[in-house]
């Protein structure tokens, strides 16, 4: 069974961080482009970062560029947010998401919540 597990949401105060997390199980992780999206209240679910299979290369959207950082650790078929600098409007739900783009494969996780409020 393919599954998607992220950790690590909470409420932090504007200017804290949080490190997500998201354990793959099911599937051959390492095979698989990785993706953070998040969703605010009514509004759509965004892009904010990717990181290749290998994990040599990464990117983050411009909203986030210089305060959140992708990695992922292949032997422990997790991939990873760390998120500096928190501020309101970073509040949503954040989503693992997994891409095998040979087989036009993908997998979601059920989402974590994060708040930024002081």
């Amino acid at each position: 069974q393919v599954q998607l597990v992220e950790s690590g949401g909470g409420l932090v105060q504007p200017g804290g961080s949080l490190r997500l997390s998201c354990v793959g199980s099911g599937f051959t992780f390492s095979l698989y482009r990785m993706r953070w999206y998040r969703q605010a209240p009514g509004k759509e679910r965004e892009l904010v970062a990717s990181i290749t299979a290998s994990g040599a290369g990464t990117s983050v959207e411009d909203s986030v560029k210089g305060r959140f950082t992708i990695s992922r650790d292949n032997a422990k078929s997790t991939v990873f947010l760390q998120m500096d600098n928190l501020q309101p409007e970073d509040t949503a739900t954040y989503y693992c998401h997994a891409y095998y783009t040979l087989l036009s494969r993908e997998h979601w996780g059920q989402g974590t919540q994060v708040t930024v409020s002081s």
